[in-house]
């Protein structure tokens, strides 16, 4: 089963086209990379996905449900990460997980909070409030509650922003474990290229709402006759790809 089946999906404000006639599917235990330069509409994808933001046209699937009739019974198994989307900040970091775990309804909830604790090393920030945390702090309590649910579909907007070199790199394994152990489908928005190219199964190109081009990132690097990700990804944002 697909977690994600997109046909010609549209987002218009205004007379501007956000996201322009895109269609795409993500299968159970694959990860999608999610590329492009500011302005792309990959923001506005996700919004879509998460049921944010209502459709100008098209048709969105999740997990078996059609997100424009049910995307509740999808919304309880999937879950989004983004450090530039704040949680409560005049809560604690445990009170957070509490809160957010309760609104997913999840059984064991301590024993749950105590493993993300130790997964993402937050027991000595446990009681900090969220607003005063640093930004690699806050990055890892957003991602910690992203998997507060065991969620089967993980949306991902720059996981490992803010983090250090050694803590970015375990998180990454800790996202292969997580897909490998729980079969999760995840999709990822990263302009951290390297990210991609190890973490991606498949990628989609954007640029101006549109998907510009797809693959594999060994196929998209062969493609272009270049030597990484990053150098296919400015091809396309600068307009000289062949």
């Amino acid at each position: 089963m697909n977690a994600i089946t997109v046909q010609n999906l549209t987002k218009r404000y205004s007379g501007a086209l956000a996201v322009d006639d895109i269609s795409f599917t993500l299968p159970q235990g694959r990860v999608l990379g999610l590329l492009g330069g500011n302005g792309a509409g990959k923001t506005t994808t996700i919004s879509l996905l998460l049921g944010l933001l209502v459709p100008t046209a098209g048709h969105i699937t999740v997990l078996g449900h059609d997100m424009a009739k049910d995307r509740f019974a999808a919304l309880a198994r999937m879950n989004f990460s983004s450090p530039y989307i704040a949680l409560p900040g005049r809560l604690s970091v445990i009170e957070n997980l509490r809160v957010y775990g309760h609104l997913y309804g999840v059984p064991h909830l301590k024993h749950r909070i105590e493993e993300l604790a130790e997964t993402f090393n937050l027991r000595p920030i446990l009681t900090r409030l969220a607003g005063e945390l640093s930004a690699g702090q806050k990055t890892r309590v957003a991602l910690a509650k992203s998997l507060i649910n065991k969620p089967d579909l993980l949306l991902l907007d720059e996981p490992t922003a803010s983090l250090d070199p050694d803590t970015g790199d375990y998180v990454r394994s800790m996202l292969e474990a997580y897909r490998r152990e729980q079969g999760a489908a995840i999709m990822l928005a990263s302009h951290n290229m390297a990210e991609v190219e190890r973490l991606c199964d498949e990628v989609l190109m954007m640029k101006t709402g549109k998907i510009v081009d797809r693959g594999t990132p060994d196929e998209l690097i062969s493609r272009y006759g270049r030597e990484s990700l990053e150098e296919v990804f400015l091809d396309i944002a600068r307009g000289e790809a062949k």
